[in-house]
């Protein structure tokens, strides 16, 4: 788009030059922040371009974290590097770790017992070794094993002879303890991660617009699969647009709160049955002069997000999905998925994703409040008219009854005077 914008006003500079002339046309080149900085009110000319997820379906995060310099600070914090490593990466150190202090470990138990000369009496009675029955390498790397795993075969023994034996079998025990702790802490909290209960929580595929109490809705449904519930749970909906600031600043993904309840205690979430999520679009709502027609030209993204502690763990869990234009649906409502059997609720889940179209009205909430308002004025001004219009007659009749009472008057006094005469 930048390139056909160029391109035509460089057309238009050369039309006001002399036609006979050449001259040579180059294509300038924006750098990428500027191209970035750009406002979208310039993209008007451009194709339609698709909307980029900024939270997948599944709810991760199409973020790529690219030019980090600083990547000492990942080995400063290496439990957590380790944590969030992939499986095949994580069972690979795991492997390699107790490997490599084994074989440490043994070459140290060979190295003291080559030192000693223990491998030159090797089957000599009277010569006390420092490691009994250990005639080599592979035999030292067998003793390193046992002592640090303490399997304790029975064979190869320290003697009280060898004190630099007995001193690396202090370091190796207590090293081994703490290679244990952290290797095997790591496999558990990596285990035990709250990611797996996350994938049990569901969101509805479509998210929808209809009226709820006489007021204008953006609803979508939320689940949990198990039987063990999420306590403590709250929701959460962020708008996801790129916005340019009255100072002409582009912001790019630009973060927006969507009120679901937070003032009211819904966003407090008893999720033992499948929820309807309500966000009413009012005035403070970002969606409030959006129209049925205007939407699918809108480039958003709502990001839901569900927290809780899983009950069985006590971990904090948290699920999120978002919701492109293209899965916001005008003018439909959800299927009812529970039901009342014999003594119990039934939750259908064939249906969770189920809409059915209902009567709703094409106009943005803005224009709905302000059709509203001017239905009402009309009313006020008949009531008003109606009572200036009574009133007025009111008068008129007092002063017809009064022109009416002089003229009596004015007969009475002529028929005295006559009378007179």
């Amino acid at each position: 788009c930048l390139f056909l914008m160029a391109a035509n006003v460089l057309e238009e500079d050369s039309m006001e030059q002399d036609i006979e002339s050449p001259v040579t046309i180059h294509q300038p080149k924006l750098p990428k922040q500027a191209r970035e900085d750009l406002p979208k009110n310039i993209n008007k000319e451009c194709a339609k371009r698709k909307i980029q997820r900024y939270v997948r379906k599944d709810g991760k995060c199409n973020v790529h974290h690219g030019n980090v310099r600083e990547t000492y600070r990942y080995l400063t914090d290496i439990f957590t590097t380790l944590v969030d490593l992939k499986w095949r990466f994580n069972l690979l150190i795991f492997v390699m770790v107790y490997t490599v202090t084994w074989l440490f470990f043994g070459m140290i138990w060979w190295l003291i017992a080559y030192m000693r000369g223990d491998m030159d009496h090797i089957g000599d009675s009277t010569w006390t070794p420092c490691v009994s029955n250990l005639n080599g390498f592979v035999s030292a790397f067998l003793f390193s094993i046992e002592t640090e795993t303490t399997i304790g075969y029975g064979y190869r023994v320290i003697t009280d002879k060898c004190p630099e034996g007995i001193i690396l079998l202090l370091v190796q025990s207590v090293l081994g303890s703490i290679v244990n702790a952290f290797m095997v802490g790591c496999m558990f909290v990596k285990i035990s991660q709250p990611k797996k209960r996350a994938e049990t929580l569901v969101f509805s595929t479509n998210a929808v617009i209809s009226m709820r109490d006489g007021k204008l809705c953006l609803m979508f449904r939320v689940g949990d699969l198990r039987n063990s519930h999420i306590v403590e749970a709250s929701i959460r909906a962020k708008l996801i647009k790129s916005k340019q600031t009255k100072e002409g600043e582009f912001i790019p993904l630009n973060q927006t709160d969507i009120n679901v309840g937070y003032y009211t205690g819904d966003d407090r979430l008893f999720l033992v049955s499948p929820l309807i999520i309500s966000h009413e679009i009012n005035q403070q709502s970002p969606f409030w002069e959006i129209s049925k027609a205007q939407l699918p030209k809108e480039e958003l993204e709502i990001v839901v997000i569900l927290e809780g502690m899983v009950e069985a763990t006590g971990m904090t869990c948290q699920a999120r999905s978002s919701y492109i234009t293209s899965e916001i649906l005008w003018g439909y409502r959800f299927t009812p998925v529970l039901t009342l059997e014999d003594g119990f609720y039934e939750v259908d889940y064939n249906s969770f994703h189920e809409t059915y179209e209902t009567n709703t009205p094409v106009y943005s909430a803005k224009e709905l409040a302000e059709m509203a308002s001017r239905a009402e004025l009309p009313l006020t001004w008949s009531v008003s008219s109606k009572l200036d219009q009574h009133a007025e007659l009111e008068t008129e009749e007092e002063e017809k009854n009064q022109d009416d009472q002089n003229e009596r008057n004015g007969d009475v006094a002529n028929l005295e005077n006559e009378s007179k005469v």
